[in-house]
This record gives structure tokens, C-alpha cells and sequence, in this order.
């Protein structure tokens, strides 16, 4: 690609007709980067699947027959279409909301002329005019410099400015913090480093859900199963109403595609999914209250499974702004001069952010007036100043081992300092020597000679006061800890123990090996990183995930952008990039540490409530298919109406269901989920299909009409089902009762009120079939209460 001279452009920018021909090719700075997932993605996800499309089927068919009343299955249907398409869908907003480059304007140099253009209309080769505050637009070749500083911690992690001369790279999503300068722009849209690192965090994907992986491992079983099943139970229907051929001449097909609808729709957990879509979002709302921002659901969930977390120090353990600590004077300095020195660097226009620090507790009382000045440098690490006023001689502030070497008659001085900067604190000195500064000198840049120290500056990261309690909470929970870092090792290390991680000490980053069996052998022995790249940062976690970890990682930074991405549960700062936001699932809007112990506790809620309710959806899932199978594979009516399955599922599982969902909860998360549900539900629903065998052969026996059939049918699995939610239910509190006891209220007016019984044809049952009815569900109240004493004693040993 031709490019117009570097020197041209250095001199006067490009030329409107340069501007206009980069534009007419596309080699603008605009990026319109791909949805992360579309709207007609979302709902395809979740209004085209396999269940849905038996659902609405079987919708369809009775609304075709007639049979409305036996049709109300279809609104939880579409109650869990809606919530999943809507959960999605908020994700997918929260991602397309990313973006790395705040500044809207954008000042370059063409025609010779300074002016502001949107950051859209930067074209390659333009020339960059950097002012303190602005941020780079574009990537960028620095072309000339005063004292150029840029803050790349958003980017790398680093948190002190850098220094940018001619020929040095600038990153798009830096800020400029000192100087002033000229760049030129030689990437631009989506090939600039800010758009390549917002491309792969838009990336799609739902967080890791145990509770949803599982309730799709049984759907997918499902999937396998239902459609045998389906034709299994149909055959038999027909051949019940007297053989295909004479059910469909006489119009019996309908009755026995009723009775299969309600056989298929008993076997599909809908209520299950739905449950736990509510059980999330009552969560996330709860959660919000408490300043805790949920951007997936499944997050709630998400960090009460977490084992092991990742804290970036800035801007979580640490506050992000440097404090002065203290002065500590050396020598015989009796005068304050010194301290007049400090103000004045204190309250320099262009004082970086350490400098800044001295100017609450150095005010200036009378000001002074620079001679001649050498200003700071990242590069050397010193400043230095001479006053046509005031102070004599020649003043320098910097990094003790820049400003005095490494050693000979200041060794102690070193010593000193390094103790200092061992216990977590950034450490200057004030230096002074007797000659003035001339111009030559600072031109040259040249430090001045037989420089005395006046006084050592500590200066800390401020620590976030929650911080300390929130470690032990997660020491106390099991869950350990992993300190990320940009910044130099040992200050890390100091800040780790400050927050009680007593024995921490820093690995070098620059030394992690790239064999990732060796990075998790390194990850396992160590807890403190520091000169950590956004790349290694990714790779820390990746590495930890695959070791079987669950992994949570906090930070704020666009550096951290892609290990938030990459991590179990990602979690940003209010106060953070809007890329780190974007691609988080929980946002802590008021930046407080603490709230994260009751992310956990809500998550723990969450999960406990969910797995009490699964068993009430699985053990009727586990009843339906073995009625299935059983009553298909003896060729006899099955004995409900769809109707009298969504009223007693509705008043046994359903309603209390949502009830029980939402209760507190505070049982320690355990894995195994699916494994603890169905060890219950399964042996439940093999009793209650049992019961209804039996029931329906004793009808058979007796000669007893389907109406009456179905009444004892439909009232014996209501009490069955009674048993089962009793079961869940304890140890019973007060609000357990209260639910119990209301559903026990429902289904007696459900079967006493005329109205009720007549929708759901209920009639009177004759003694003998009465009798027996009973003493059926005796019989099977009194196993599902076994199956409880057994599952008990078996969680508890797994426990």
C-alpha cells in the first residue's frame, strides 16, 4: 500500500485530496465490527428447539380436535421462550456495547492546519496533534516529541507512564499524560490494537452453568427417548379404541391422540427450565439492590461454584490512585526549603500522578519561580530544578538508585530505600547540589553532580478498605487466590500481604513458562504475579481451567479485558474500560469488593432452591416415561387428561415450585447436581408409576368407566405428588408449611368445587375402586417416604 512521505506529512499533514483518496479506499479509521450474535440467532436458540416444536405440535393438534381446555400446557412454552430469548438478547446488548475509544474527537494535522475530526474520519497517514488528556485514536509511529507520556495500563497493565521519542509505537486506547506531540497514524479500524482486542472479547458465550448443563443433559435424553415413546403410547392408544383401523373410521383417533398428548407433555420438564430462569433473575434483581450489576443470569450461579479467584491489584485491590505516605528527612536539613521544593513539584502544570501527591500535604506559601529545569522522564526516573528565588542550588527528585547509582558511599541510603519500596511503597528522593542548573545542562539533560539527599518520599496505593474481609471470606469458603498484576512483583507481593496473604511473594512474570502443564505447576506453587501481559493474563486463566478449576477474574482495565472474557465468571469495576464492562458478567457499580460475598451467598441460594425443586419436575418426567412405556407396552389407555396433568402438576410442583425457588438458602455449594437430583426422582417416579399400574389394572379389573378411571387417576398422583413436595419441603419452617398447607387447600377445592371438578371431569368413584385407589397412594406415600430416608442418608455420606 503506497503511503505519502514521512516528511511531508511531518510537516504539514496530508492534503484534502489525500484525505478524500484514503477515504474513496477505505483506509479509514471507522469499524463497524459484526453483532456478536444476532437477534434471529437468539431466537432460533430458543424458540426453534426440539421441545418447542412438540409443544406447539401438540398445541396445534388439540386446538384442531377441539380440545382447548386440555391445551394449557402451551403457555409455559411460551413463558420459557420468552424469559431465554430475553436473557440472551441483554447479553448480546451488553457486547455490542463495547467499546475501547472513548474520545469522540479525534486532532490531526492537514493542510498545515490543526483541527478536530470524529475518530471515525482518522485515515491512515493522518498526523496526530497529542495534547495531555486526549486519547490516542489510531495506532500510530510517534514523529516528533516534547516530553511525550502515555498511560498504557488500560492496555498492558503497566501502571507507570511511558515515554514516547521519534520512531517509538503508539497503541489506539492510550492516553497521553505529559508532553506534547505529533504521530503518524499507520493502522487504522479494525487493524488497530484497541479494535483487534475488542474483536476477540466480542466473542459470544454464555457463562458455564452447572444447573443449565445439566436440565440440558436431561432434555437431550429426552430428545433420544420421546419420540419412540411417542409412537410406543399412540400404537397403544389406538389399539385401545379398538385398532387403527376402526379408530379412525369411528373418529376414536382423537380420544387416543389426547390421551398421547398428555402422556408426551407429562415426560417434557418445562416448568423445570422456567424455574430456573426465575430463581436467576429474582437473584439479579435482588443482587442490584445491592449495587451488584448481573449481566447473564446464569452468573448468580456462576460464582457460588467458584474455586479459585483471580484479582487484578489495580482498581481492586487498590483504589488506582497513588497517596502520599510519608517524608522521611535525612541529614541536618533544619530549614524547609525542602519543603518549598516539594510544593513547587507538586503544583507543576505537567506533574505526573506521583508528583501530584505532594500537593495537599505541601501547599505552596510562597511561589517560586524555575531558573532553569530538566522535567521528569519515565526513561531516567529524575527530575531537576534551580530557582531564580528562594532555594539555592540545584534540586532533583527521582528513583533513589537513578539518582545516586548503585552503591559506594550511598549504600545505606539504598539499603534504606529498598526496605521501603519491600513493604509496598513507590519511593523517591529529594536531592541537592550546591551548584545552579545552567541551560546547557538541561538541555543536555545532564544530572547534576555531588547531589546530598535531603529527604526519602513514600508514597502508597491506596487500599480498598473492604478488601482485607473480603480475602478472608473467600479463605474461610475454600476458595483460593490468585494476585495478577502489571506492576512490579514485589511492590505486588508487599500490597498481597497488606491484604493478608501473609507468606506472599512475587513470581516474575517475564519468567512463566509457555508449556502449559508447566504454567499450572508454577500457577499452583505461587500466588502473586506481577509484570503480568494481557496475553499471559489469559493464559493464567485458561491454564487454571483446564487444572479443573472454576475460575473467577476481577478487573478493570482493557488489559484485562480478555482473561474477564475467558474466565468462569468475569467480574469489572464500575469504575473500569468499557471493554472490561462489556464483556463481564457482574459489574460491581459502586467498585466495593465486599458485595462478592453476597454474590456468593445468592448464587448458593440459587443453586440449593434449584436442585429442591428439580426432583418435583424429574420425578414426574421419571413417572411420565415409565407410564410410557409400561402402559404402551401392555396396550392400555393411559389414564389422564392433559387438563388434569397441568392442574395437579400445577398445584403439586409448579406453584410451590416458584415458592420454594426463591427461599434462603445458604447450603454450600457441592458438585453434583444432576447426580443428587435424580438419585431421588428417579426412584420416586418408579413408585408413583407403580401405583398408577396398578390403579389402572384394578379399573380394568373392576370394570369401572375412563371417567372414573381418570378421577382416581388424577387423584391419587395429586397425593402422590403431595408426598413428594412434603418431602422436599423439610425440615419444615413456617413458610414450607404455609406452601403445603395451601396446595393441600387447592386440590380439595379443585375436587369439591362443582365448576373445577367439571373441567377437569371428576366424578364419583365407587366404593370398592375408591378403596383400592387409596390404598394404592398409601402404599406409594409410604415408599416415596423411604426413597427420602434413603437419599438422605446417601447425601449425607457423599457429603
Amino acid at each position: 500500500m503506497l503511503t505519502a512521505p514521512e516528511g511531508a506529512i511531518a510537516e504539514r499533514g496530508l492534503s484534502a485530496a489525500e484525505v478524500a483518496a484514503r477515504r474513496a479506499d477505505g483506509r479509514t479509521n471507522a469499524f463497524s465490527p459484526p453483532s456478536s450474535r444476532s437477534l434471529g440467532a437468539i431466537l432460533r436458540a430458543n424458540v426453534l428447539t426440539l421441545f418447542n416444536a412438540i409443544i406447539a405440535g401438540c398445541f396445534i393438534v388439540l386446538l384442531a380436535i377441539g380440545h382447548w381446555q386440555d391445551a394449557l400446557f402451551g403457555l409455559s412454552a411460551l413463558a420459557n421462550a420468552v424469559i431465554g430469548t430475553v436473557q440472551e438478547y441483554r447479553a448480546k446488548l451488553a457486547l455490542d456495547r463495547l467499546a475501547l475509544l472513548n474520545a469522540p474527537l479525534a486532532r490531526v494535522r492537514r493542510d498545515d492546519v490543526e483541527q478536530q475530526v470524529a475518530v471515525a474520519e482518522v485515515v491512515l497517514d493522518d498526523l496526530l496533534e497529542l495534547r495531555p488528556g486526549e486519547q490516542v485514536p489510531a495506532d500510530a509511529a510517534v514523529v516528533s516529541s516534547a516530553r511525550l507520556q502515555v498511560d498504557e495500563s488500560m492496555l498492558t497493565g503497566e501502571s507507570d507512564p511511558v515515554d514516547k521519542d521519534p520512531g517509538d509505537r503508539l497503541l489506539s486506547g492510550s492516553v497521553v499524560v505529559a508532553g506534547e506531540g505529533a504521530a503518524r497514524v499507520d493502522r487504522v479500524g479494525a487493524d488497530s490494537f484497541a479494535n483487534q482486542l475488542a474483536s476477540q472479547a466480542k466473542r459470544f458465550s454464555l457463562v458455564a452453568s452447572e444447573l443449565r448443563s445439566s436440565i440440558n443433559r436431561v432434555l437431550t435424553w429426552l430428545t433420544w427417548a420421546i419420540g419412540p415413546l411417542t409412537l410406543l403410547v399412540l400404537n397403544a392408544q389406538m389399539v385401545a379404541e379398538g385398532g387403527w383401523a376402526e379408530a379412525i373410521e369411528s373418529g376414536d383417533w382423537r380420544d387416543a391422540a389426547v390421551d398421547t398428548i398428555a402422556a408426551v407433555v407429562a415426560m417434557i420438564p418445562l416448568g423445570l427450565v422456567l424455574m430456573t430462569s426465575i430463581a436467576f433473575a429474582v437473584g439479579a434483581v435482588k443482587l442490584s439492590r445491592r449495587k451488584v450489576l448481573v449481566q447473564e443470569l446464569a452468573a448468580v450461579e456462576g460464582l457460588a461454584r467458584v474455586d479459585i479467584i483471580c484479582l487484578d491489584k489495580t482498581g481492586t485491590l487498590t483504589a488506582g490512585d497513588i497517596v502520599f505516605d510519608e517524608a522521611h528527612a535525612l541529614g541536618d536539613h533544619s530549614n524547609e526549603d525542602w519543603h518549598a521544593v516539594l510544593a513547587w513539584n507538586g503544583a507543576e502544570p505537567d506533574a505526573n500522578a506521583t508528583a501530584r501527591c505532594l500537593a495537599p500535604e505541601f501547599p505552596i506559601t510562597e511561589p517560586l519561580v524555575a531558573a532553569e529545569r530538566i522535567p521528569f522522564s519515565s526513561a531516567r526516573k529524575w527530575s531537576a530544578v534551580s530557582f531564580s528565588t528562594g532555594p539555592t542550588g540545584t534540586w532533583v527528585l527521582g528513583g533513589p538508585e537513578m539518582v545516586f547509582g548503585d552503591g559506594g558511599e550511598y549504600g545505606p541510603l539504598l539499603k534504606r530505600a529498598a526496605e521501603l519500596a519491600g513493604s509496598g511503597r513507590r519511593t523517591l528522593v529529594l536531592a541537592r547540589a550546591d551548584a545552579q542548573l545552567t541551560a546547557e545542562d538541561a538541555d543536555a539533560e545532564r544530572r547534576p553532580e555531588q547531589l546530598e539527599p535531603v529527604a526519602l518520599l513514600t508514597f502508597r496505593e491506596s487500599i480498598r478498605p473492604d478488601a482485607r474481609e473480603t480475602l478472608e471470606y473467600f479463605a474461610d469458603q475454600g476458595v483460593d487466590v490468585r494476585i495478577i498484576s502489571g506492576d512490579n512483583p514485589h511492590t505486588v507481593a508487599a500490597i498481597a500481604r497488606e491484604v493478608g496473604l501473609e507468606n506472599a511473594s512475587g513470581f516474575d512474570a517475564r519468567d512463566l513458562p509457555e508449556d502449559e502443564r508447566e504454567l499450572r505447576e508454577v500457577l499452583e506453587r505461587n500466588q502473586v504475579f506481577g509484570r503480568v501481559t494481557p496475553e499471559q493474563k489469559r493464559a493464567i486463566v485458561l491454564a487454571l481451567k483446564a487444572a479443573g478449576h472454576t475460575v473467577a477474574m476481577t478487573g478493570d482495565g482493557v488489559n484485562d479485558a480478555l482473561a474477564i472474557k475467558d474466565a468462569d465468571i468475569g467480574i469489572a469495576m464500575e469504575s473500569g474500560s468499557a471493554a472490561t464492562k462489556a464483556v463481564a458478567r457482574l459489574i460491581l457499580l459502586d467498585g466495593r469488593f465486599s458485595h462478592l460475598p453476597g454474590v456468593v451467598k445468592e448464587g448458593r441460594q440459587v443453586i440449593a432452591n434449584v436442585e429442591r425443586v428439580s426432583m418435583l419436575f424429574l420425578s414426574k418426567t421419571s413417572y411420565a416415561v415409565a407410564l410410557a412405556l409400561v402402559f404402551g407396552a401392555l396396550m392400555i389407555e393411559f389414564p389422564f387428561l392433559p387438563r388434569q396433568l397441568s392442574v395437579t402438576d400445577g398445584l403439586t410442583i409448579g406453584i410451590p415450585a416458584f415458592f420454594l425457588a426463591l427461599l434462603p438458602n445458604a447450603r454450600r455449594y457441592e458438585p453434583g447436581f444432576l447426580r443428587r437430583s435424580l438419585s431421588f426422582a428417579i426412584p420416586s417416579g418408579l413408585v408413583i408409576a407403580a401405583m398408577i399400574t396398578a390403579i389402572a389394572l384394578i379399573a380394568g379389573a373392576q370394570g369401572v368407566s375412563v371417567a372414573e378411571e381418570r378421577t382416581g387417576a388424577t387423584i391419587a398422583i395429586a397425593l402422590a405428588g403431595l408426598a413428594v413436595l412434603v418431602s422436599r419441603s423439610l425440615p419444615f419452617s413456617l413458610i414450607k408449611a404455609a406452601i403445603v398447607a395451601a396446595m393441600i387447600l387447592g386440590l380439595i377445592l379443585v375436587v369439591t368445587v362443582p365448576i373445577a371438578s367439571s373441567f377437569l371431569i371428576l366424578v364419583p368413584l365407587p366404593p370398592p375402586y375408591l378403596t383400592a385407589v387409596l390404598g394404592c397412594t398409601a402404599v406409594a406415600v409410604v415408599g416415596i417416604a423411604l426413597v427420602h430416608v434413603a437419599h438422605s442418608r446417601w447425601v449425607a455420606v457423599q457429603r
